[in-house]
């Protein structure tokens, strides 16, 4: 049973059912309705811990990516990018070292106000189309998938004996995880003007710049602030997206305004894929990815069933 129907959940009941597990999925929300089909979306190196784990999860990740990426039906594609900002010194960190293609951009490449910047070659997610391939993929597998709100996991515990929890920030409530937070985010979308380069400005800051296009709409940020659990959407914070967008990129400038988007980022000290039991039942969390869920999706989904696999495995006398 997995609970949750994001990326991070169907990514999760594609391994297991790929697998050889017979496995339902059950969440509160179509999975075009969750948090994750707002994200721009791209895969990029991760700097939250545990560090380690989150380098390998990244780099399993960018595998699966740029093997979906010769599917023009998967909404994935190796697009090429402009990252600006990120750390001084010139030294390339090693979670940035398996960037396909990585190379410092040249002067004549980087947008006026910014010291530098980085060329690469980097997975683009169209998360709408994606989530649909998911879902297409999951179901031709045999996963069903029911609406359902799940108030505690001894709901699903009744049902499997196990149980992937995939439920993002809804953690919080269903665990009691005080350790996640809410970081609200806004993007803004725009008709695609016939762009092609992602743009992604690397900082700690509370708004920075990036724009992802897609073959129809470019996905434009980006805002995070902390706590804020209202996601309706801001004019304010609109209008500062479009600003520093088109400072870059003047061909957005006469694009269409097709939406405001927004969703809550489930950000957490340390992104939790770990086992526990529960009565007879292996609970699998696989939750807390803040703002990477895309990027670590594929490495953590294959940890979480590579965790509920030990529960098959295991001898009926120890369970």
């Amino acid at each position: 049973m997995v609970v949750g129907a994001g990326v991070s959940g169907l990514t999760t009941a594609a391994c297991l059912a790929e697998a050889g597990w017979t496995v339902q999925v059950w969440s509160a929300e179509p999975p075009r309705s969750t948090t994750s089909v707002v994200a721009g979306a791209m895969w990029g190196p991760s700097f939250q811990e545990p560090m380690a784990k989150t380098m390998s999860w990244t780099n399993r990740s960018l595998e699966d990516f740029v093997a979906l990426a010769g599917d023009p039906a998967t909404g994935v594609r190796m697009a090429p990018a402009l990252t600006v900002g990120g750390p001084s010194g010139g030294e390339i960190p090693p979670q940035a070292r398996s960037i396909p293609d990585l190379r410092p951009a040249e002067p004549d490449e980087v947008p006026e106000g910014f010291a530098g910047g980085s060329r690469a070659t980097m997975p683009l997610v169209d998360m709408p189309r994606y989530l649909d391939h998911l879902v297409a993929r999951v179901t031709g597998a045999g996963v069903e998938i029911h609406e359902r709100t799940v108030h505690s996991l001894d709901e699903a515990a009744d049902e499997a004996p196990v149980v992937a929890n995939c439920t993002g920030l809804g953690s919080r409530d269903l665990l009691g995880d005080t350790e996640l937070e809410p970081v609200f985010g806004q993007s803004v979308v725009l008709s695609n003007p016939g762009l092609d380069l992602l743009f992604m400005e690397l900082t700690m800051d509370a708004e920075w710049t990036s724009f992802f296009p897609h073959p129809t709409r470019v996905v434009c940020g980006g805002i995070r602030i902390p706590g804020r659990t209202d996601r309706t959407p801001d004019p304010d914070l609109t209008e500062r997206i479009l600003r520093r967008v088109r400072a870059i990129e003047p061909r957005l400038n006469d694009a269409e305004l097709i939406e405001v988007e927004t969703g809550l980022r489930p950000v957490r000290s340390a992104v939790r894929v770990e086992a526990e039991p529960l009565g007879n039942t292996r609970v699998v969390h696989n939750y807390g990815h803040g703002g990477n869920g895309v990027s670590l999706s594929w490495g953590c989904a294959r940890e979480a069933a590579a965790l509920a696999a030990q529960q098959r495995d295991e001898p009926a006398g120890r369970r």
